[in-house]
């Protein structure tokens, strides 16, 4: 098919070069509102990272609404989806409305969670960072400034469809709400800490995550007890928080892609292990993490 040319304010410009010469694609709203909700619910995990657990969800005769799309992200964080066909402020606002709704009816959610997913996805649901996500036609420049004077984690993701079997999303701006830090034993090691005598360790971690945090705006990130991962609108690296000797994550990557270098790259495909990925990395010098950092680009663009 054909090349992406480049992300303006209107959107991804798509061509198809199959014949020798480009030819445009031209970009097109859904036709329906539904049409749109239909294609991402019947390929959220894919698409989003996100389990599908209801449609139009009703919060009740009070409350008085239905959310477009209910679901848990691949790192246990409760997700309310709105969609709308063209370009509209109000799917911000009233997708606010049912996050708050969303982080008031807890046990709530985590019965559906329990019904849909099982006892033990419900008990691993991550409150501290329940998510939005917002996809539209367009979003304006005051869209995006009002996100960022909002503290809760919002993603605002475009949506374009091309011809007859196409569609892009475009990650558009990412907010993530930063929760107060975690007391010496809550369990929630962040980067560039670490107990005595593990400086190095720490130190690397740091740089880890000033690289990983410098591909884009669009790195956000969210801790938990086994990991931290690193995310666009899917996970890209988790680095486990288990191991003090060297730095160990796992990136979204195909391990046919890569080179697996024994002792450095490895294949977890058929491991268990926390966070997502199939490819792991073991770091324990500055080298490790320069020879690493085109594994670690390639999973950021792969997400």
């Amino acid at each position: 098919m054909g090349d992406a040319g480049y992300r303006g304010s209107c959107g991804v410009r798509l061509f198809d070069v199959t014949g020798g010469s480009a030819v445009e694609i031209a970009a097109r709203p859904a036709e329906v509102e539904r049409d749109l909700h239909d294609m991402v619910e019947a390929n959220m995990e894919t698409m989003l990272g996100v389990r599908h657990l209801a449609r139009e969800y009703s919060t009740g005769p009070v409350h008085g609404g239905r959310i477009d799309s209910l679901g848990l992200d691949e790192n246990g964080s409760p997700v309310v989806i709105e969609y709308k066909r063209g370009r509209d402020a109000g799917v911000i606002t009233q997708g606010l409305y049912y996050l708050a709704w969303l982080t008031d009816h807890r046990a709530e959610f985590q019965q559906l969670v329990r019904d849909r997913l099982g006892a033990d996805a419900a008990s691993q649901v991550l409150w501290s960072s329940p998510r939005l996500i917002c996809i539209a036609e367009d979003f304006t420049r005051y869209d995006v400034h009002a996100v960022r004077e909002i503290r809760r984690t919002i993603d605002l993701v475009r949506y374009s469809f091309f011809g007859t079997g196409l569609l892009a999303l475009e990650p558009v701006a990412k907010v993530t709400a930063v929760p107060a830090p975690a007391r010496s034993d809550g369990r929630r090691p962040l980067a560039g800490t670490a107990g005595s005598g593990q400086g190095g360790v720490a130190h690397l971690r740091s740089a880890l995550d000033q690289l990983v945090r410098g591909f884009g705006e669009d790195v956000s990130s969210v801790d938990r007890k086994q990991y931290r991962a690193y995310r666009r609108l899917r996970n890209f690296a988790c680095v486990s928080h288990a191991h003090q000797q060297e730095v160990v994550a796992t990136l979204r990557l195909a391990p046919k892609d890569v080179d697996l270098v024994a002792g450095f790259t490895r294949d977890v495909s058929q491991i268990g292990h926390h966070g997502t990925g199939d490819v792991e990395v073991r770091l324990r010098t500055e080298a490790d993490l320069r020879r690493a950092e085109p594994l670690l680009r390639m999973s950021y663009d792969a997400a």
